[in-house]
């Protein structure tokens, strides 16, 4: 998630340069061709374009106004995971009572068994919805490469259960399982009642429909239709402008032409970078930050000082 006011050029170039090049080329050679080779006096109306540009800025702030609710929805269930979590260690630590002293230590080794696992299980779903690597080489030089690795759960997992939770087709959901299984051996042993089993599942519950909830986002991409006509729509409208200004503005219509496909050009590309929260792109929900959060309030719970360190925001960039 991009935290800094302010953008760096080099960044927006990244992104940008291949449909500038094409914007500053086509209106230089209308120029050329209408100025002093005389061989195109193709000139358009300016009341044209205004009705389309109308229509492209209503089609591009639908667009973006959609995208940015499936950010800010990623955002929010992310928020809840940070809530719930906190309540699930509160619940392990103050519900799953021992009978008698002598089950103290077996129950204290339950409650961490519980307590850590949950750290792995907010590690894993981070994991599970993002992609392996998304920049070339120079631009994680350029500005933070994240790892992505299942292995940042190795420490809060035992070595047979690290083991088989590699091989699962769907990591997350298993260590879930695991931890009703905890729940159903704290309730045998009589270290849990009716009522506090129940209200562990609840919230055990939470955390299978946030997971299920950041699923449907990554698995179901915003419509094509938007992403392809929007693109579409940019190009057409960044063609003509040259052709409207030449006219009248002679050499001027090139900066004037080239600035103003670019402000639509950025607001179709704000649309497309918001659209799917869970990419480990610069502009994506903070998974790594939140997780690390989580870790560190557990963590805190439980008394353990052993805290994460905290990862600085490069180039005002958190992950």
């Amino acid at each position: 998630m991009i935290v800094s006011r302010n953008l760096k050029w080099g960044v927006i170039l990244h992104y940008t340069w291949k449909s500038l090049t094409y914007y500053i080329t086509l209106a230089v050679l209308v120029y050329l061709l209408h100025d002093y080779f005389e061989v195109w006096r193709l000139h358009l109306s300016f009341t044209a374009i205004t009705a389309l540009s109308t229509a492209l800025a209503i089609f591009l702030g639908f667009k973006t106004s959609n995208a940015y609710d499936r950010w800010w929805e990623a955002r929010q269930i992310w928020g809840l995971l940070v809530n719930y979590s906190r309540a699930w260690a509160r619940e392990v630590i103050i519900m799953i009572i021992p009978e008698n002293l002598q089950q103290a230590s077996e129950v204290k080794e339950l409650q961490y068994r519980m307590v850590y696992r949950h750290i792995a299980f907010v590690h894993a779903l981070r994991v599970f919805l993002r992609k392996k690597h998304v920049y070339n080489k120079q631009w994680q030089e350029e500005i933070y490469e994240e790892p992505n690795e299942y292995s940042d759960t190795k420490a809060f997992l035992t070595p047979e259960e690290y083991e088989v939770f590699t091989h699962m087709n769907n990591p997350p959901n298993y260590l879930l399982e695991q931890q009703g299984k905890d729940m159903k051996i704290a309730f045998e042993q009589g270290w849990l009642s009716d009522f506090r089993f129940m209200r562990l599942e609840q919230t055990l519950i939470e955390f299978n429909n946030i997971q299920g909830r950041c699923e449907r986002i990554k698995n179901t991409p915003f419509l094509r239709q938007y992403s392809f006509f929007s693109r579409v729509f940019v190009f057409i409208h960044a063609s003509l402008l040259p052709f409207v200004f030449v006219e009248e503005l002679r050499w001027a219509s090139i900066p004037l032409s080239v600035l103003i496909s670019f402000v639509f050009l950025c607001l179709d590309l704000i649309g497309e970078r918001s659209e799917d929260p869970f990419e480990n792109r610069i502009e994506d929900v903070p998974l790594t930050a939140l997780s690390l959060t989580i870790e560190t309030n557990l963590k805190e719970q439980w008394g353990d000082i052993n805290f994460p360190k905290k990862i600085n925001a490069p180039n005002g960039i958190v992950f």
